[in-house]
């Protein structure tokens, strides 16, 4: 089903999605040439996440467990993709986000919800957010907003927070790691 989506990713990083080198090269068959490829890390290595990178063929590297600007820098080097690093964060933006702006290629905002690394529902404040948020991307910066997003708020979400990229998993799935196509359909047209 081709919906238009401009990246598609896979999980690295464990939990009821995670998927193998082997799977992800299945999964990004269909996207080639369509979409970019995403894979999704833990605390990896820099030499793990550079060997995955070209086994699977991904165009972009998201770090999921809180990276520092020193683990994007050192990605960045050990690979020919691009670095998102996610900032995970309550009713406040951790002051890492400002110095992670300057240093990834895009900061993926995400709930924290301890012990995981997101794909977790949980929906961000997104009007808390917002002020601290933008003073955190002056000097320029990709947003890539996740957390809790759906077909029903990924408007809403937008529209407060004004991102570059929505990225969305639980909230289009019937179940943990099966997606629903037709909440996948309402979320795109939901954003179009």
């Amino acid at each position: 089903m081709d919906l238009g989506a401009a990246y598609v990713g896979v999980i690295f990083a464990g939990g009821p999605r995670l998927v193998t080198v082997a799977e992800a090269r299945r999964v990004f068959e269909a996207a080639r040439g369509r979409a970019r490829v995403v894979g999704v890390f833990g605390a990896d290595s820099p030499e793990t996440i550079s060997r995955v990178v070209r086994e699977a063929g991904l165009d972009v590297v998201q770090l999921s467990a809180d990276p520092d600007a020193s683990t994007v820098d050192a990605v960045r080097s050990a690979t020919s993709a691009e670095v998102w690093a996610a900032v995970r964060c309550g009713a406040s933006l951790p002051p890492m986000a400002s110095i992670l702006f300057d240093h990834a290629d895009a900061v993926l905002l995400d709930a924290r919800v301890e012990g995981q690394l997101g794909g977790t529902g949980r929906t961000l404040p997104w009007d808390d957010l917002a002020p601290a948020l933008r003073a955190a991307r002056s000097s320029g910066g990709r947003l890539v907003l996740a957390g809790g997003l759906t077909p029903e708020n990924v408007r809403r979400a937008a529209e407060v927070l004004t991102p570059d990229i929505v990225d969305v998993s639980s909230g289009v799935e019937s179940a943990p790691g099966v997606k629903d196509h037709e909440r996948m359909r309402a979320f795109v047209a939901a954003i179009l």
